[in-house]
């Protein structure tokens, strides 16, 4: 292979990661998945709690973060540089909190419930890690959501598709290299057992 083959095969394997990377961004997964879980738990009613849940516990951190790119305070959506996590993480954590009274108050699904709180327990985890050491949130929430997907569709074919797409988004954090191996794998292993603890402390 001539050193321009190699080079192009860089870049395509970079594009991909990039790719990757996008689709399965946290806000993507926190704002897509509370609408499922509700579906499943309680049919429209349930997808409709799944939607304050997405507009609470995704949208408002991704509003907060598009004006800090914007703004030129933050990097990225991705939040790449460590230093500028903790604000966007607050703001998470704060959303997530009232979307948690707010369900738990008026009732919603279960489920749905168990699902914000395994949200709420990985975000209590990996904040204070990061302020520390840049443990991958994307790792994180991408392992977080096929463990609760697992619990509203068939299990096994949903953990073995979950973990080859877990394995492609710690591998694209770390072609990017806006992670180490270890620090994917903490995210990993760190969004999985949040949300297996989560769900069980529920009994669902």
């Amino acid at each position: 292979m001539t050193g321009q083959e190699m080079a192009g095969d860089g870049s395509g394997a970079t594009a991909a990661a990039r790719w990757v990377t996008g689709l399965f961004a946290p806000q993507v997964l926190v704002i897509g998945l509370p609408p499922v879980v509700g579906l499943m738990a309680d049919g429209w009613r349930g997808g409709a709690w799944g939607l304050v849940a997405s507009a609470l516990c995704g949208g408002i951190p991704a509003l907060v973060i598009l004006a800090g790119v914007r703004s030129g305070r933050l990097d990225s959506h991705h939040l790449v540089d460590r230093a500028s996590r903790t604000r966007p993480l607050l703001v998470a954590v704060a959303a997530v909190v009232v979307a948690l009274v707010l369900l738990i108050s008026l009732g919603a699904p279960r489920l749905l419930v168990a699902t914000v709180t395994a949200m709420l327990a990985a975000l209590a985890v990996t904040v204070p890690i990061t302020l520390k050491w840049k443990i991958s949130f994307h790792a994180a929430v991408s392992a977080g959501t096929v463990v609760v997907l697992a619990h509203v569709l068939p299990a096994a074919p949903t953990l073995v598709v979950g973990a080859l797409v877990v394995a492609t988004v710690c591998w694209a954090r770390v072609r990017l290299t806006h992670h180490t191996p270890a620090q994917v794998a903490a995210g990993a292993v760190t969004g999985a057992g949040t949300a297996w603890a989560a769900l069980t402390a529920f009994g669902v």
